[in-house]
């Protein structure tokens, strides 16, 4: 069984990252593992810039932070595995994988899992219809194949994703009729909510989907107002005219892998969901077992960047290529980058990973 000493499962900007920081810290047979023919993740389709600080790459786009990303990986002599899926990891060692149709087994000295996230949805009548999409999805045909899902859009949602996207479709040419979220307030940056209404698109806050109308596509919308208590209120619906929907209601962890080793795991509704305990090292009670990015905890792409930093120097530590002493101070680093993403609007998230990393059982 070929052997190597790190694999990372997941291509996306955690997984990058913590394959580049164990590789320059000397790890050898470093691979990533993904099942698409391009490395990124969610950066091949973020042409916004980024935010923040120099730690975070800001001012670059995603999309180039990501072709970036992986020209260091090709220097650094990472192995890339594309078109690649880890069906299963047996005795926190050994992975399972379909590759040109066939099956075969590998075997790595610790793995980290930076499998991303999934698009949440929401249930009304006419769901299904054609024309209701995710945020991703539709991020995805505008900024990666060049195609307009549609030309005049009703956005749910109004965190970061629901707010850069609505921008990003009125770059794209088409109309935003209106962003809504069952919320009280805007759940995203204040500075991407600036920019859209700037625009002229309203963002109507305790409004949720009633109903989407149409024969074969979608039509119109109809939303409505709630209560304190979420409750619809009846005699405030209003009616959209649009030929798309576009959901933006956050993501749920993608970590099949992880509930496979065997890793324990809490809910923790401000991270998404069920997400497993890890140390500040970004192991998880699997020894072994590494795990950055949204599959940790839904965040942003700079905090993903980041723990996935903080698990590649671990991992560099593990296996004897950097001191203890030095390791600690280059999380730390990365650990007080992560503060300017927790804090303000999203303090609860420094509370949620705090709680996580106790579960894990270093937090004294």
């Amino acid at each position: 069984m070929e052997q190597y000493e790190f694999i990372v499962v997941g291509g996306g900007p955690s997984g990058m990252s913590g394959a580049i920081e164990a590789a320059r810290a000397g790890v050898k047979r470093v691979a990533i593992i993904d099942e698409n023919l391009t490395l990124g993740g969610q950066l091949v389709k973020q042409t916004h810039k980024f935010f923040g600080g120099k730690a975070h790459r800001a001012g670059e786009r995603g999309i180039d932070i990501g072709v970036d990303m992986e020209r260091t990986c090709g220097e650094l002599g990472i192995e890339i595995l594309r078109d690649t899926v880890v069906w299963g990891i047996f005795n926190h060692d050994t992975l399972a994988l379909y590759q040109d149709h066939k099956s075969r087994r590998i075997r790595a000295k610790a793995i980290l899992l930076s499998t991303g996230a999934s698009e949440n949805n929401i249930t009304c009548p006419g769901w299904t219809l054609p024309g209701v999409m995710g945020a991703g999805a539709i991020q995805t045909m505008m900024n990666v194949h060049r195609v307009l899902p549609g030309t005049k859009i009703l956005m749910v949602g109004s965190g970061n994703v629901g707010l850069i996207v609505s921008y990003q479709l009125v770059q794209a040419g088409a109309e935003v009729s209106a962003v809504i979220d069952i919320l009280p307030a805007i759940g995203g940056y204040g500075v991407h909510a600036s920019k859209i209404t700037r625009l002229g698109i309203p963002i109507h806050v305790s409004q949720t989907l009633k109903e989407i109308r149409g024969q074969d596509r979608v039509e119109e919308a109809v939303t409505i107002e709630v209560d304190s208590s979420f409750k619809p209120i009846p005699g405030t619906e209003k009616t959209y005219p649009v030929d798309t929907v576009c959901i933006a209601v956050g993501l749920s962890p993608l970590s099949e892998l992880a509930w496979m080793c065997g890793c324990e795991f809490r809910y923790i509704g401000e991270l998404g969901g069920w997400v497993p305990c890890r140390r500040e090292t970004m192991e998880t009670t699997a020894p072994g077992i590494y795990i950055a990015g949204d599959a940790s905890g839904i965040e942003e792409a700079s905090t993903a960047m980041m723990t996935g930093a903080i698990a590649g120097l671990s991992v560099a530590e593990r296996l004897g290529y950097l001191d203890p002493g030095k390791s600690k101070i280059l999380r730390q680093e990365k650990i007080d980058g992560l503060v300017p993403f927790r804090c303000k609007y999203f303090e609860f998230r420094q509370e949620a990973n705090q709680r996580l990393m106790e579960m894990g059982g270093v937090v004294q």
